[in-house]
């Protein structure tokens, strides 16, 4: 048995979750939510809430910021960035320059 012990939780919408830290985020809910398809439908959870918080919800949206300022945002990881590429690549897109010398 593990040594995390697993604080039992209940969702607005009656689900039942377990979880060791304080996040409040229902994994059942956040399951839920997950786009079958497009931009979002390819990113983790915090991921997807990270472009939700600006309302990029599609590679165009996405092709607005650089990849800085994406890069920055909370949720946001190594592992999202060869997602979000590909996304703008096989949208025929790019993040945007950097215009900052």
């Amino acid at each position: 048995m593990s040594d995390i012990s697993k604080n039992k939780r209940t969702c607005k919408k009656g689900h039942y979750y377990f979880k060791t830290s304080d996040c409040p985020t229902c994994p059942i809910c956040e399951a839920e939510r997950k786009p079958n398809s497009g931009l979002l439908s390819v990113l983790s959870a915090p991921a997807r809430r990270a472009l939700e918080s600006k309302n990029i919800k599609t590679a165009e949206d996405l092709s607005q910021f650089t990849q800085k300022e994406i890069m920055s945002l909370h949720g946001i990881g190594p592992s999202s960035l060869p997602k979000l590429l590909e996304e703008l690549r096989k949208n025929s897109l790019t993040f945007k320059e950097n215009n900052s010398n």
